[in-house]
């Protein structure tokens, strides 16, 4: 079957393949959760952890926050360009400031404060 005839998020799977194909010891991915429904989310954070247990740094750039909290150490979140947080997922996830920027909530705080 050719690519193209698959599901959109089947064809993210092979783009990811096809990347690994070349052996890299970073994979860098941009919104690779962008328009999957929910078990094709499933399917790419099982991938990108078999990708980490063989050995790759994955740099993940993604506004899913559930592919984010499944398949990060370490996590840096920026808010119109600026860093408000850094961190293990736990840490990010209770930050106020990011809850603050992906809620729409009013925080009284500052970062780096």
């Amino acid at each position: 079957m050719e690519a193209r005839h698959l599901s959109y998020g089947e064809q993210r799977l092979v783009q990811i393949g096809r990347a690994l194909a070349s052996r890299p010891k970073l994979l860098m991915l941009d919104e690779p959760a962008a328009g999957l429904n929910s078990f094709e989310k499933e399917g790419l954070a099982t991938k990108l952890l078999e990708t980490r247990q063989d050995g790759v740094a994955i740099l993940l750039v993604e506004h899913d926050m559930g592919v984010v909290m499944a398949v990060s150490d370490q996590i840096v979140v920026l808010d119109f360009g600026r860093k408000i947080a850094e961190g293990a997922p736990a840490e990010v996830r209770g930050n106020e400031l990011v809850i603050s920027a992906y809620l729409g909530e009013e925080v009284d705080c500052v970062a780096g404060s």
